[in-house]
C-alpha cells in the first residue's frame, strides 16, 4: 500500500510540531538504537561479509532518489539489446552487515520497518550503515544483490537472475533532475531509456489488469498563525523508477515460486463495500465517476494537479487495504497468491534498508538462482516472519493514521463553529447517526454525529463542532 507522505514545515515550536512528539512518546515508538547495536553496527561498517561478491563495478549504475535521502536501497543500469532491454538493478546487501541473531538482527526484528512522520522518521537500521557503509551511495563501492532482468521489445520479462555483487554508483539523481533530461532530450542512454522502458512497463501493467497509485505528497506549512496544505504531484519519472522496482519484485516471486519456497506480498480484491466507500468520496470530491467505468480506469484519469483529484488519490489508497505476508513451502502457494494491485505474484525485495523482509526475500532468490538451499537462519525464521511484519505494519498503519489525523486537525484548529461543504461516505453499523464526512476544501476526512440518520453518500452542510489544537480530535456535525 502506498504511504501517504505527509511533511510539516515551520518552527518547531508549533502546536502540530509538539503534538507529533508527543505521539512518538504515546505510541512508544522506537527511539535511539541500544549501545550493543550501534557497537554491532560500527564493527560491521568496518568488515562486511563479502565473501560471495563478484565484481561488477565496471557497470556505470546511478540512483533516482529524494534530494535529501541518504539510505539508498537501488542503483540501476540501463542497456539497450538487439531485441528488448537489459535491466541492471543493484539492491544493497544488508545481510552483508547484518549477522542472524545478533543485535541488529534483533533490533531489526523489533523495528521491523522504518516509520515516516511528517517531521522525520526512525529508520529500521543505524544511520552508520542505511546511510553510510551500506548505502549505495555515489562514488563508493558496495555490497549488492544484483539482479539482471531482460525484456523483449514489448516490455515482457524473458529471464530474470540475481547475484552477489560488488558495484559502484557513478551518479546520483532526484526524479526533477530525470524529468528534466529526458524532457530535454540531454540525458544519455542509460538515464533516457527509463522512459522508453517505463512506459512498456506501464502498458503491460494496464495489460494484466494491475493499477499504480501515484499518491501526491502533501505538504502542511505554517502561515499567519495557521497551516496551508499543499500537493506536490508526482512526476511520470517517478512511476517509470517505481515501475522497475514492481518489475523486479515480480521477477522475484516468480524464482521464489519456481524453487517452490519463498514469502509473498499478497492482496484481496477490494470488498464491494470498500469500492462503494471510494464512490462517496468521489462524489464528495465531485470527481467523475460513471458507474460502468472501473476503477482502474478512473484511477488512470485524474490529474494530480487538480486538489480534489490529489485529495481523491489518497482515498483510493484504502481499496489496498488487507495486504498482507504469505509463506509458502514445497511450490504450495498461498491462496490469494496474487498482489490485485499489481495483478500478479509480487514480493517485497527493493528495499532492504527500510524493511525487514526484502533482506529475506533476497537471501531466497539469491539461493535459488544459485542452485542451493536458502540459509538455515532463513528457513527458521521464515514461518514467523508474517506475524513479524504484520505487527510492523500495523504500527505503521497507526502512525500514519494519527498523523493524519493530526495534520487535519491542524488546518482547522482555528475554524470551529465555521460551516462546510461535505459528503457522508461511511456510517457506523448499529447506529447510523454516527459516520464518516469528507470535506471538500480543506480535503480531510473526520467523524460526524447528528441526532437522526445520516444521509449516506449525499452532500450536506456540515459545522465544525469541536477541534482540539494539537490532537486529531475533531468532530462535525449537520449545519
Amino acid at each position: 500500500m502506498p504511504r501517504r507522505q505527509i511533511h510539516v514545515t515551520g518552527t518547531d515550536g508549533t502546536p502540530l510540531r509538539a503534538a507529533l512528539r508527543a505521539l512518538r512518546a504515546d505510541l512508544r515508538l522506537p527511539a535511539d538504537f541500544p549501545p550493543a547495536v550501534l557497537a554491532e553496527a560500527a564493527e560491521s561498517a568496518r568488515s562486511p561479509d563479502l565473501s560471495g561478491h563478484e565484481d561488477a563495478t565496471d557497470l556505470p549504475f546511478l540512483t533516482i532518489d529524494p534530494p535529501a535521502s541518504r539510505d539508498l536501497d537501488q542503483a540501476m543500469h540501463l542497456e539497450r539489446r538487439p531485441h528488448g532491454f537489459r535491466v541492471h538493478y543493484a539492491i544493497a546487501d544488508v545481510a552483508a552487515f547484518v549477522r542472524p541473531g545478533g543485535a541488529l538482527d534483533a533490533e531489526a526484528h523489533r523495528r521491523v520497518t522504518t516509520l515516516y512522520l511528517p517531521d522525520g522518521r526512525i529508520p529500521l537500521h543505524p544511520a552508520l550503515l542505511s546511510e553510510g557503509a551500506a548505502s549505495l551511495l555515489p562514488g563508493e563501492t558496495r555490497p549488492a544483490a544484483l539482479w539482471r532482468i531482460d525484456l523483449d521489445a514489448e516490455g515482457r520479462t524473458v529471464s530474470a537472475d540475481v547475484r552477489r555483487a560488488l558495484v559502484r554508483s557513478r551518479a546520483r539523481f532526484d526524479h526533477a533532475a530525470v524529468q528534466r533530461q529526458i524532457d530535454a532530450d540531454t540525458a544519455e542512454e542509460p538515464l533516457a531509456l527509463l522512459r522508453d522502458i517505463g512506459l512498456l512497463l506501464e502498458r503491460q501493467e494496464i495489460a494484466r489488469g494491475g493499477i499504480s497509485l501515484h499518491v501526491p505528497e502533501q505538504e502542511i506549512a505554517e502561515r499567519d498563525g495557521g497551516y496551508d496544505l499543499a500537493y506536490r504531484v508526482l512526476l511520470p519519472a517517478d512511476g517509470w523508477n517505481a515501475q522497475i522496482s514492481l518489475l523486479t519484485g515480480m521477477a522475484a516471486a516468480g524464482i521464489m515460486r519456481v524453487s517452490g519456497t519463498g514469502i509473498l506480498r499478497t492482496l484481496p480484491v477490494a470488498p464491494d463495500g470498500a469500492v462503494a466507500r471510494l464512490r462517496r468520496s468521489a462524489e464528495a470530491l465531485h470527481v467523475a465517476w460513471p458507474h460502468h467505468v472501473p476503477y482502474a480506469e478512473v484511477v488512470r484519469s485524474l490529474d494530480p494537479t487538480k486538489g480534489s483529484h490529489a485529495a481523491f488519490l489518497q482515498d483510493c489508497t484504502t481499496l489496498l487495504r488487507g495486504a498482507g505476508y504469505s509463506v509458502f513451502e514445497h511450490g504450495n502457494l498461498p491462496t490469494p497468491a496474487v498482489h490485485a494491485a499489481v495483478a500478479e505474484l509480487y514480493t517485497h525485495c527493493t528495499a532492504p534498508l527500510r524493511r525487514l523482509v526484502d533482506r529475506y526475500a533476497a537471501e531466497l532468490c539469491l539461493a535459488a538462482t544459485a542452485g542451493h538451499e536458502p540459509p538455515e537462519w532463513v528457513l527458521q525464521a521464515l514461518p514467523g516472519l508474517p506475524g513479524v511484519m504484520a505487527t510492523g505494519t500495523r504500527r505503521a498503519g497507526t502512525v500514519e493514521r494519527e498523523c493524519v489525523g493530526l495534520v487535519e486537525g491542524a488546518l482547522v484548529a482555528d475554524r470551529a463553529g465555521e460551516v462546510f461543504d461535505g459528503c457522508v461516505i461511511d456510517v457506523e453499523d448499529g447506529d447510523p447517526a454516527v459516520g464518516t464526512v469528507h470535506i471538500e476544501d480543506p480535503a480531510i476526512v473526520a467523524r460526524i454525529e447528528s441526532g437522526t440518520a445520516l444521509p449516506l453518500g449525499e452532500r450536506l452542510r456540515v459545522r465544525l463542532a469541536r477541534v482540539a489544537p494539537g490532537s486529531a480530535e475533531v468532530l462535525f456535525v449537520p449545519a
